[in-house]
């Protein structure tokens, strides 16, 4: 399936947001918009995409850097994942965040790879990457649900004809600290928040994300909600590097006299979306970050887990990331 040529296209290299959007507004779902490149290049090599024109984002110079106010940080959207995991003002109130950063990849891809461009990444299904015809890819079936199928890495929550899951390191980060995408295009501005932002096949079997063509995510916004509380990253993959995670999980926590007074707990690589697991989250409120509330935790965590045929192992791995989430989270 590999093919190591990519098709010809047009190039531009806007210097504003909405020259931007502009010129991906003209060419709709012939247009592409080009961040770090990682991903993007991977698909046109492989001439499964073939846009008409590449719209290279790198010299917007204001989707760049990281910003603090009093309301918390704003990260452009093209600011690398090295930066967000070097950042002193990331590492000291979002380490979530920072170490969510520091895992994705390698240093070299970290060094080019932007934080926009791992929450926007596509699929990375290989049936879907490799040109199959299945229903992301406008066809009629999908080749990584069948009985001789390797499945190993897709979803046990969230299946709708689709199994694909959601393979950002950041995602879930975000989610946790209820971040809040600013997207531009041709309706104007606005913010949604990262819960939102991702989709899943049941909406759309298209997109991952809400961004339509026009679209661009500019800036992400953490607010100071959840800055100084307990948090908690871990990341589970095949190897220690230039891998994706089978599954992560990220929670971000206030307690307060032993108890959880609040929390969020997001797991991703399971579902379609980063899933947030707000049956847990009301469940251990009240509680002590103990071995008895992990225990509840992960057992209620799995629950509705549905496997495919060689995917059953995500079941306990999962239930035992977010048991060890909840013991990270007492001090």
């Amino acid at each position: 399936m590999i093919r190591d040529m990519m098709p010809a296209f047009e190039l531009f290299q806007p210097r504003t947001v909405d020259e931007a959007v502009a010129l991906l507004s003209r060419y709709g779902k012939d247009g592409w918009a080009l961040a770090g490149g990682l991903d993007s290049l991977d698909w046109f090599k492989d001439r499964v995409k073939r846009p008409k024109a590449v719209v290279d984002l790198g010299g917007i110079d204001e989707m760049r850097g990281i910003r603090s106010g009093p309301g918390g940080l704003e990260i452009g959207a093209l600011t690398t994942l090295t930066e967000v995991e070097t950042h002193p003002e990331v590492r000291a109130r979002f380490p979530v965040l920072a170490q969510a950063a520091a895992q994705v990849a390698s240093p070299q891809i970290r060094n080019q790879g932007t934080i926009g461009g791992n929450v926007c990444q596509d699929s990375r299904c290989w049936y879907y990457r490799g040109g199959f015809p299945c229903y992301r890819a406008g066809g009629n079936t999908c080749y990584a649900d069948t009985p001789t199928a390797m499945n190993q890495e897709h979803c046990i929550f969230g299946a709708n004809r689709c199994i694909t899951v959601n393979c950002s390191d950041t995602a879930p980060a975000l989610v946790a600290l209820d971040a809040r995408m600013v997207i531009v295009g041709p309706r104007g501005r606005r913010e949604v928040a990262a819960e939102d932002f991702f989709i899943g096949p049941a909406v759309d079997i298209t997109r991952m994300t809400i961004l339509q063509p026009g679209d661009v995510l500019t800036t992400i916004k953490v607010p100071s909600t959840w800055a100084g509380t307990r948090m908690y990253f871990e990341k589970v993959r095949h190897r220690q590097s230039w891998d994706f995670p089978i599954v992560n999980v990220a929670a971000a926590a206030v307690v307060s006299n032993g108890r959880i007074e609040r929390i969020r707990l997001v797991v991703n690589g399971v579902a379609p979306t980063p899933m947030r697991l707000t049956n847990v989250e009301e469940e251990v409120v009240g509680n002590p970050p103990n071995e008895r509330t992990a225990e509840m935790a992960g057992e209620l965590a799995v629950w509705g887990a549905r496997p495919v045929n060689y995917n059953g192992y995500k079941v306990i791995l999962m239930k035992n990331l977010v048991k060890r989430a909840i013991r990270g989270l007492a001090s």
